[in-house]
């Protein structure tokens, strides 16, 4: 498979203002930002728009139409979806004829960091979500899947668009809902370009500590203590006699 960065086009108005001279003493308190890339691969495209690096929406170039993260959202704001497909079918063009008219060169592909976290709080036999974090990868190039007790599961999942970064890179959130069992064991199994196979990240109920074993711990570490103590005071009474001159077993005068 053959990729490179010059490969993938992309519009982001943050990294452009980030790149300007003296940009370093910028400083915000709130960002948003406006991201569209192109590549020949699948995905070939996206466009979506960000604040304070929450996804507020994204284009779905399949239905041509514009999916808000929130439907709020979308009585607030507006955006057309039909004006970001253009400018996508421009990027696409303008790829193919840079890969036509340069010696593009591969760069090395970038494996995500994956981390595998419940949303809430895990309480057996109460519904949780689990969240698989894809971060600082490139290209975005994907396959994920979830797996329980080794097995595919495909219901009760989904999943963000790529989202971007200043550093040219991604990242992305997979979710899975479950009821918690103490049985149950999930791996987020991620293909990228950049891994030589597959990763697994695994996940699984942690055991709380039982009730009889704290207090058998407990139990001991008081005995523990209590035999310690006695030693001390033991030592301190032997110590205390030697320094008197006389031996405290012996009873009266000589």
């Amino acid at each position: 498979m053959f990729q490179s960065k010059a490969e993938v086009l992309r519009a982001s108005f943050l990294a452009f203002l980030l790149s300007l001279p003296g940009s370093a003493a910028i400083t915000a308190d709130h960002v948003a930002m406006y991201d569209i890339f192109a590549q020949m691969q699948t995905p070939s495209g996206d466009c979506m728009y960000e604040f304070d690096s929450d996804e507020q929406f994204y284009v779905d170039l399949d239905r041509e139409e514009t999916v808000w993260g929130l439907s709020e959202f979308s009585t607030v704001y507006g955006f057309d979806a039909q004006g970001a497909l253009p400018y996508i079918a421009r990027l696409k063009s303008n790829l193919r004829a840079l890969i036509q008219r340069h010696n593009i060169t591969q760069v090395p592909s970038e494996p995500p960091e994956v981390t595998v976290f419940p949303k809430n709080p895990v309480e057996l036999g109460q519904p949780n979500v689990l969240i698989c974090h894809l971060d600082r990868f490139f290209p975005p190039v994907l396959n994920v899947t979830w797996l329980r007790n080794g097995k595919l599961v495909t219901e009760g999942t989904s999943e963000t668009v790529f989202l971007p970064s200043t550093e040219l890179r991604f990242h992305k959130f997979h979710y899975l809902t479950f009821v918690p069992t103490a049985e149950d064991v999930y791996d987020c199994r991620v293909e990228h370009w950049g891994l030589d196979q597959p990763s697994l990240t695994h996940w699984e109920m942690q055991e709380p500590l039982q009730a009889a074993e704290t207090m058998e711990t407990v139990v001991c570490v008081l005995g523990l203590v209590v035999g310690l103590v006695g030693i001390v005071i033991g030592s301190v009474f032997i110590v205390r006699a030697l320094h008197s001159g006389h031996d405290p077993r012996i009873q009266g005068p000589l």
